[in-house]
């Protein structure tokens, strides 16, 4: 059938390339029904340039066009990353790929079109099947030692989206050289090879059928076993009831399996959202980072059972969110920052139950997060390393200080991301749930509460005030503007709201006044944002991009000593 024309040549050859691949009606309509339509902004928003594959790999909209997320897009980057694998790791082959996928629209398609892709070059394919948590990815890459390991998941981002993360062979995310070779590999696979598109394949071919194992039930036990080991002996289990909910995600069944685990009795669910759901029709944002908007029902649930704490995992479960009802019967919802100094004064104190001292326990945090841990290892004499933005760039340090023989306590990052120990070196919301069951069972036992910990560990350490939130920016040369601004040729602000700027680091420059030569430490990258601003009084502020959202992002924190509050 012939395509109406936009009068414009150069668009008309993107909308014929593009029909040229894509063999999905629904997307091949969605460009054809613009076409007829003459809208040609919209053609040459979808179809001008193609997503960039980063650290963060993927993630955009679903829908038709270079620039969204949709079956041409998903086999042209599992095409380039299945050459990527093979010319890097020679025992590709049989070492496999472990790949999973959430409960969001495509995610199950798209991860059969990724085994595909790898079963089509010879690659063993350990594929999920069914929904899964993100952390039994980077698991499943570590027990079975996998070449590397993809998960198809947008976690928080609102429904219309998705994405696709990317796992090395060491269970972390990805960071560069991966990154550039997987993406400057994906521009040299984009015509769709012969067997791309028929994921019934994966079961009727029988060279394909081979090579395809489902890793889920070993997985699931693995992991279970994995997490006992962080299952304190003798620590009160039914104190009080816990609510949880999946906000529509993959959580259920995995976070009842690691209560189970643990001994703690069976939390309240939020029935609303506690099974998935890929219209979250219950929250705007699925997001628990959010606040009270995302958990209104689980409030509402909470308040109906007499239930004083609430846990939340995220779409994907690799992240949680932790809320407490005050005596005046008003919630409390916990920032990352707050949630970490909980799990850190706590597991750290089990530590020391085993351990002579604390010389020999680690733990890390992002740039951004709370210096709390810092703090922490100063007086408790344990290490602390503070890494990027990110668990790409906290899970890879993880495991080099694991290598080095760290007792690792935990690690985090503000934005509600928590790992405790080793047993996933990305984020882990189930595994963070069930601590957080254990510690506030144990606090409620002793008379104690979330906030009474909290406000102990602050008279210990000291008090550490944040406040963190982001403006909302959808253009790339305002952003360029406001932080050039910024910048000014390092003619850095050196003042702000009459406090005088101590210290500046530019990590996409790699300027920082605070160290020999004013050249940062830490690595940069000219690709995205990032400048902070240490003052006189001790307060830190970041401002930043986001790697996966619109976002101009920005943190502040100051510390007081116990003694001055």
């Amino acid at each position: 059938m012939s395509v109406p024309s936009v009068g414009d040549a150069s668009l008309d050859q993107l909308v014929q390339q593009w029909l040229s691949l894509d063999q999905n009606p629904k997307t091949r309509k969605e460009i054809t029904d613009l076409v007829e339509a003459g809208n040609k902004a919209e053609l040459h928003t979808r179809l001008d340039a193609r997503m960039e594959f980063g650290t963060a790999g993927l993630r955009a909209a679903m829908a038709a066009g270079y620039s969204r997320m949709n079956d041409v897009t998903i086999i042209q980057t599992a095409q380039g990353f299945a050459r990527y694998v093979e010319d890097v790791q020679p025992d590709a082959k049989s070492m496999g790929v472990a790949i999973g996928y959430d409960a969001r629209h495509n995610s199950q398609r798209w991860a059969q079109l990724s085994a595909l892709a790898l079963v089509a070059r010879g690659i063993k394919v350990y594929l999920f099947s069914a929904i899964c948590p993100t952390p039994f990815v980077p698991f499943a890459v570590c027990k079975y030692k996998t070449a590397a390991g993809v998960m198809v998941t947008a976690s928080h981002n609102p429904k219309n989206d998705n994405g696709y993360k990317v796992y090395w062979g060491n269970g972390a995310q990805i960071i560069s050289p991966h990154d550039k070779g997987i993406a400057s590999h994906i521009e040299e696979n984009l015509q769709p090879w012969p067997t791309a598109w028929d994921v019934s394949a994966l079961e009727s071919n029988d060279a394909f059928r081979a090579l395809v194992v489902d890793p889920l039930a070993e997985v699931t036990a693995s992991y279970m076993d994995a997490i006992r080991e962080h299952s304190i002996e003798g620590s009160p289990r039914d104190a009080i009831k816990i609510t949880y909910t999946a906000m529509h995600g993959v959580g259920l069944e995995f976070a009842m399996k690691a209560y189970e685990t643990f001994g703690l009795p069976p939390f309240v669910q939020v029935a609303e959202q506690v099974h998935p759901d890929p219209e979250f029709p219950t929250v705007k944002f699925p997001n628990p980072e959010e606040g009270k908007s995302a958990l209104d029902l689980s409030i509402r649930t909470a308040n109906a059972n007499d239930s004083p704490v609430i846990v939340a995992n995220d779409p994907d479960a690799d992240r949680l969110a932790v809320a407490e009802r005050r005596p005046d019967g008003s919630w409390k919802i916990f920032t990352g920052n707050e949630i970490a100094t909980i799990f850190a004064g706590w597991l750290l104190q089990q530590y020391l139950k085993t351990h002579a001292d604390a010389k020999n326990a680690a733990c890390v945090a992002s740039t951004v997060s709370s210096k709390f841990l810092k703090r922490m290892a100063e007086v408790e004499g344990c290490y602390f390393e503070e890494t990027l933005t990110g668990f790409k760039w906290i899970g890879n340090k993880v495991i080099e200080l694991h290598a080095a023989g760290r007792d690792i306590i935990m690690s985090f990052e503000e934005a509600i991301g928590f790992s405790v120990g080793t047993v996933v070196f990305d984020k882990d919301g189930v595994c963070a749930s069930a601590v957080m069951g254990l510690i506030a069972n144990d606090l409620y036992s002793r008379g104690s509460t979330l906030m009474q910990q909290l406000e102990a560990l602050y008279l210990k350490y000291g008090y550490f005030a944040s406040l963190n939130s982001y403006y909302l920016c959808y253009s790339q040369p305002t952003i360029q503007k406001i932080f050039q601004r910024i910048r000014k040729d390092e003619q850095y602000p050196t003042s702000c709201g009459g406090v005088a700027i101590r210290h500046v680091r530019d990590l996409t420059t790699g300027y920082d006044n605070s160290k020999p030569g004013n050249k940062a430490t830490l690595p940069t990258s000219s690709s995205s944002q990032m400048v902070t601003f240490t003052f006189e009084n001790g307060a830190v502020i970041t401002i930043r991009t986001s790697g996966t959202e619109p976002k101009i992002k920005y943190y502040t924190e100051l510390r007081g000593d116990a003694s001055s509050v």
